[in-house]
């Protein structure tokens, strides 16, 4: 199938600004400032780590076609926790746990990660329905970046862009290139007539935490183009907050992090093995063994099932939902 990256360039115009003129390449500073901009950029990235209070604020603001009605805005939130699995330097990991009250006990969803890395040669992007392929960064871009990707629940990717840290005002953000996404569930279960995201990304400290900001171009194909439905912002602001049962989501990722790691390794095993990942998705659970996966977590976290038998089947499972077939761009 064509790459819709193409022709969304070509039918966007001005709205799809390339990053080299949205963002020109970072001049070289010297070794003190380099060496400054890193450790800067990394605080901020660790900052992200901790126990949160998380509010959810998502508005479809401007519909891009007479005949669509954005929809109400929707606002939510909830308690997560934030931990660091993986920091070697240039390359940092963060997981994202949910515990929420069920019927007075505490339940742990494993929720989003986010992995960052510095000066990356290629990124796994969202390049088509239910397909990731990997992206290959400007050489001349690379030089003092990060980027970041996003995987759900399951550690299956979700989307990716790349960016810098930049100052504005006293503000202090990374901001992405434009990138590509599929549906969040909220919007995938109601079967809209958008199918994926276009988007900008944008992560910042704030005095008691931080915020992701999102500015997304809601897309869908029309008479067998790709056309812009209708305009969202999401704003998820991340206060740091102690006041829930924060013990419940470390006694979860000690459980299942030996689990989640070979889950993790086998994701990016066949990424490698058939140059991205295709696997197809459900509305209400991801990809087609998400619920799959999460539940072999519970299982080890309950003592009902091995970690040896649990990734045993995972890795069956990721196998023969992926096919092993080459994604094409």
């Amino acid at each position: 199938m064509r790459n819709f990256r193409f022709a969304a360039a070509l039918m966007l115009g001005s709205m799809l600004v390339t990053p080299a003129i949205a963002h020109p390449p970072i001049a070289e500073r010297p070794a003190a400032d380099e060496a400054a901009a890193f450790q800067a950029d990394r605080a901020d990235i660790l900052a992200m780590a901790g126990n949160f209070r998380v509010r959810f604020d998502m508005q479809e603001a401007t519909a891009w076609r007479a005949d669509y009605t954005p929809r109400d805005r929707q606002i939510s939130g909830g308690y997560e926790v934030v931990r660091v699995i993986e920091d070697s330097g240039r390359r940092i990991i963060l997981q994202h746990l949910l515990v929420v009250d069920n019927e007075g006990q505490s339940m742990v969803i494993k929720h989003w990660r986010q992995d960052w890395e510095y000066e990356p040669a290629r990124v796994l992007v969202y390049s088509d329905s239910n397909r990731w392929t990997w992206e290959d960064v400007p050489e001349r871009m690379r030089h003092g970046r990060w980027s970041q990707t996003v995987y759900q629940v399951d550690d299956s990717p979700r989307y990716a862009g790349w960016g810098q840290f930049e100052e504005q005002g006293g503000v202090r953000r990374w901001r992405s290139n434009w990138t590509w996404r599929p549906l969040a569930r909220r919007d995938a279960v109601r079967h809209p007539v958008y199918d994926r995201y276009l988007g900008i990304n944008r992560h910042q400290t704030t005095p008691n935490g931080w915020i992701h900001w999102q500015d997304n171009t809601k897309m869908g194909l029309v008479d067998g183009q790709l056309r812009p439905i209708v305009q969202e912002y999401v704003l998820n602001s991340y206060t740091r907050f102690d006041g829930f049962d924060v013990a419940a989501a470390d006694r979860y990722w000690t459980a299942t992090q030996g689990y989640w790691a070979a889950v993790r390794a086998e994701w990016a095993a066949i990424a490698e093995r058939t140059g991205g990942i295709a696997i197809t998705e459900e509305a209400q659970a991801g990809t087609v063994i998400s619920a799959r996966l999460l539940e072999m977590a519970d299982e080890i976290l309950a003592g009902s099932k091995s970690e040896q038998d649990a990734i045993a089947e995972a890795q069956r499972l990721m196998r023969g939902a992926t096919g092993g077939a080459t994604p094409q761009g």
